[in-house]
């Protein structure tokens, strides 16, 4: 058996293996709370080492897609809390994700009517967020120009994130991941041609820059204890409008030498190379960059776990973790249409393909009516 398939201590949660669910939005769940469906979704994925929930929103502000499950109201709370029973019940590990879109939303999902918020007032332009139209029927719609938070609604949506973390530890979650990646709330703080503040959360000098997601991180570790958190990254990637800037390796060097400090349960690393969306001339003169930053990022974070989703088989998974590259390989769309991912990767069973008309919205089909393979 190869170090892919055997348990791993993650800051004193024992996984059963090193292969990770990724978090993927599902759009799902009625009235934005996980239900018995929610439930058996992820109980079939169990036999991940750990499964990642998909993002769960921390607020109505922070919401930027129609039925996601989110964790700000006691009736979303116990939604969950049926899920991790489910999933503890069968030996699984569940991290929920703590999400905020910034400005990936839409004033038909904000209270009032409002605008979406981010550092800054830039437009994420090519966007779509999930939504209403103007017919008032849910669709994908375009995201306008954001409003800036002011720096005391920045201090308020740390404590955000914080109650959430709290929430997800009473929802029975075995731990959070901050969602610092793909394009939303804590990238646009991180990155300087989006972020154009000229407060203590400001992009010019790196301790700004950072300031942000790690009082965010302090404020969860306060709240639920290191060892319980995890976050989520997305360096060279550039959903959503997301340039990319001369500074990548510094930031996210700097930022993983925070980690580290905090001696978090693990940094999760997105490589979207591994996504069709992204323009392939542009990220793939990035590649080489990303995988230089990943051994750089895994040399700054001394106990704390390196996971890494994007791209990867499971040959390739292997041979990262036994060169000591990565800890976790993190596998998304596999695990749609493939609920024993685990069992298939470690006895060469065939892959089933994923439906991707089914990926986003609807019911059972394409959720939970996916068969285990039978050799």
């Amino acid at each position: 058996m190869t170090d892919l398939f055997k348990p791993f201590d993650l800051a004193g949660l024992r996984l059963r293996n090193r292969v990770v669910m990724a978090p993927m939005t599902r759009s799902r769940a009625i009235n934005d709370v996980a239900d018995e469906l929610t439930a058996l979704y992820y109980t079939q994925r169990a036999t991940a080492g750990l499964i990642i929930s998909e993002g769960t929103s921390i607020s109505n502000e922070g919401r930027g897609y129609l039925f996601n499950p989110a964790i700000h109201t006691a009736e979303q709370i116990a939604g969950w809390k049926l899920v991790t029973d489910s999933v503890h019940s069968v030996g699984g590990r569940i991290f929920a994700q703590l999400w905020h879109v910034g400005r990936i939303s839409h004033p038909s999902i904000q209270d009032g009517g409002g605008l979406p918020v981010s550092p800054s007032s830039l437009q994420a332009k090519g966007a779509t967020a999930y939504g209403y139209n103007e017919r008032g029927e849910p669709d994908q719609v375009t995201p306008p120009a954001p409003r800036p938070l002011t720096t005391a609604e920045v201090e308020r949506t740390v404590l955000d994130f914080a109650q959430a973390a709290a929430n997800a530890m009473e929802a029975g979650f075995d731990g959070v991941e901050i969602h610092g990646a793909n394009g939303y709330l804590h990238e646009q703080f991180l990155n300087p041609k989006v972020n154009d503040r000229t407060d203590k959360y400001s992009a010019d000098q790196m301790d700004n820059r950072l300031r942000f997601t790690l009082e965010v991180i302090d404020a969860v570790i306060a709240r639920i204890g290191a060892n319980r958190v995890g976050i989520r990254i997305s360096p060279y990637g550039q959903l959503f409008d997301m340039p990319l800037y001369d500074e990548i390796d510094a930031t996210y060097v700097a930022l993983a030498r925070e980690i580290a400090r905090r001696e978090l349960a693990y940094v999760h690393v997105m490589n979207q190379d591994s996504f069709e969306r992204i323009d392939r001339g542009v990220q793939g003169e990035a590649v080489g960059g990303f995988f230089a930053l990943l051994k750089q990022i895994k040399a700054e974070l001394q106990d704390t776990a390196l996971i890494l989703a994007g791209g990867l088989n499971r040959s390739l998974a292997e041979e990262l973790v036994s060169e000591g590259q990565i800890d976790l390989a993190a596998f998304g769309h596999t695990f749609i249409s493939n609920p024993d991912l685990v069992a298939r990767l470690e006895h060469g069973w065939p892959l089933t393909p994923a439906d991707r008309e089914t990926f986003y919205g609807g019911d059972a089909k394409g959720y939970v009516d996916y068969p285990a393979y039978r050799p």
